[in-house]
């Protein structure tokens, strides 16, 4: 199929590039946020000081912590409290959803995404990948909820460009019944999960969100060496599938991806999606509230 010419491909794949060094760092504020929630030697105390400088992130704390899923008795209304209740992993997961929503809450047409779907699936991925890795005990959780909300990130780079070969693209999809990262890679020479790979290494964020968010398509090729990261990127892979069965955050690539049995044999899901789908409408319906406010 004629396609883009040599010439047109190798600018854009420049260009891709130079977009991925172009991104914003994480804020700085971020950033030590993250340090000193890797730091062994820091308590609640210190971080509900450095959090207390912003007061969304205050609120979303607040908000979890005093949330139906926790079923607490009793109210919890400082941010030390509940930053010692709910463990710095999760509050990790908090400050990091806060920061990419910024990114993610606009549209790509690109993806015929309107503004807020992304985000939306994003969400729902991390979720899912969260409720599965508690529920499968291979994985921590909340680096299961990160990589689930960090998996689709290239697309906020590669979007204006998938929108310049879209028709290509698409006719690839229709026409030869390939997946749409393939289709993406023939005709830009990158896909979105190799950009959002970058992405990830471009905010110096733990390697382990580099593979599961370069390989959530294509876990079967996440080289023998990184096994170690292989339930996390199965979990992902399955979350992404499942979410997008349910219809959230269908775009141009929705329906292009077909699930690994190879992931649901490690998983120890086969013959289970239908029943994990089912268990998680139930938790997707209670998520609106809280995506809305960018959590």
């Amino acid at each position: 199929m004629q396609g883009l010419d040599d010439r047109t491909r190798d600018l854009i794949q420049r260009r891709v590039l130079k977009r991925v060094k172009d991104i914003p760092s994480l804020p700085q504020f971020v950033v030590e946020t993250l340090k000193k929630l890797d730091d062994p030697k820091s308590n609640a105390n210190d971080v509900g000081a450095r959090l207390s400088k912003d007061e969304g992130l205050v609120v979303r704390v607040l908000r979890l912590a005093n949330s139906a899923y926790y079923g607490l008795s009793r109210r919890i209304t400082g941010v030390s409290e509940a930053i010692a209740f709910l463990g710095f992993k999760t509050v990790k997961s908090i400050v990091l959803a806060a920061t990419v929503y910024k990114f993610m809450d606009t549209a790509f047409t690109g993806y015929s995404l309107d503004r807020g779907q992304l985000w939306r699936h994003s969400q729902s991925v991390a979720a899912t990948s969260r409720y599965l890795a508690n529920k499968l005990s291979l994985c921590d959780p909340e680096e299961a909820y990160i990589g689930g909300l960090m998996h689709d990130i290239g697309k906020i780079v590669l979007n204006d460009y998938v929108r310049f070969g879209y028709s290509i693209i698409l006719r690839l999809v229709e026409e030869d019944n390939i997946p749409f990262c393939d289709a993406e890679r023939q005709v830009l020479g990158f896909d979105h999960a190799q950009v959002g790979g970058l992405v990830m290494e471009q905010w110096n964020l733990p390697e382990s969100y580099a593979y599961v968010t370069t390989y959530h398509h294509a876990p079967w090729d996440l080289p023998q060496d990184l096994n170690t990261f292989q339930p996390v990127t199965d979990i992902v892979h399955v979350s992404n599938a499942i979410c997008l069965m349910l219809g959230v955050g269908i775009g141009a690539d929705g329906m292009q991806y077909n699930i690994s049995t190879e992931s649901l044999e490690r998983l120890g899901m086969e013959g289970s999606t239908e029943q994990v789908m089912g268990e998680f409408v139930d938790i997707l319906s209670s998520m609106d509230d809280d995506m809305a406010d960018g959590k």
